[in-house]
């Protein structure tokens, strides 16, 4: 899953893709470098980011999709408003991706069963605004688990099909470098929920802590090193910025992992 942030304050590439030309350019080219889904996302979810309203942020998101749709690679929308996907849907993408797993607006989950189209929910403690400030968990993976288990509940409560729904732990969001390396550790007991498993540990801030790479850009290897870890725990869907990179090192993890 290549990301294509279409913002002016995204903690990595704010700004890089703002443009409209810019951003269609940049989406064929993570299409070019094998990426199967492109995430268009128009609000910053970085820690400490305010929220963008509903009309921005439909400008900054639907001319991108609409010009990226009908090819082979699937287009994802990145938004917690039904407003914001219902435009994105009709403009050809075929996912929503919800860091707030339905809670900022549960009617979101009946656009999607309507759609039928695939989703992913995200675990997050809080909002971006105020998730870094002292996080704090008796047992992080469990309670997690339990968080996406409940969330899973919901959205077929509502009428997605259980096949069309995938998981992220959310690292990064709302988590200490601690939570988030035993969440990476400890991924197979996630994957044991029997849903596909998302992770996006690209370029994040605990990869510059645990590196020294203070610039989110020098950090792809880090970012690497974690998707190819999460490959072997059971994830099957990596969110990244550099989709090359990343594609290869799990060419060859999952060459290494088949069995003859």
């Amino acid at each position: 899953m290549g990301i294509l942030n279409v913002t002016p304050d995204s903690f990595s590439d704010g700004g890089e893709w703002f443009e409209l030309d810019a951003a269609i350019a940049h989406g064929r080219s993570l299409a070019a470098q094998g990426a199967a889904i492109v995430d268009v996302g128009g609000e910053s979810t970085r820690p400490g980011s305010l929220p963008v309203d509903a009309g921005e942020e439909l400008q900054r998101v639907v001319p991108v999709v609409e010009a990226l749709s009908g090819s082979a690679t699937q287009i994802s929308v990145d938004t917690s408003k039904r407003s914001v996907a219902a435009a994105a849907l009709a403009a050809g993408a075929t996912y929503v991706n919800d860091v707030t797993a339905f809670r900022a607006e549960p009617e979101l989950a009946g656009l999607v069963a309507d759609a039928g189209c695939d989703c992913c929910v995200m675990h997050m403690l809080g909002e971006p605004r105020t998730m870094q400030e002292a996080p704090h968990y008796d047992d992080v993976v469990s309670e997690v688990k339990a968080f996406l288990e409940e969330r899973l509940a919901f959205a077929v409560g509502e009428g997605i099909a259980e096949e069309r729904v995938q998981l992220d732990p959310g690292i990064g969001f709302g988590k200490t470098i601690a939570h988030n390396l035993e969440l990476l550790r400890r991924l197979d007991e996630l994957a044991a929920i029997g849903r596909p498993l998302v992770i996006g540990t690209s370029r994040k801030s605990f990869l510059g802590r645990i590196t020294g790479r203070d610039d989110p850009h020098q950090r792809v290897i880090g970012t690497v090193a974690t998707n190819v870890l999460a490959l072997e725990r059971g994830a099957s869907v990596f969110r990244v910025h550099d989709v090359a990179a990343t594609r290869d090192a799990l060419a060859v993890a999952a060459a290494t992992l088949r069995t003859p």
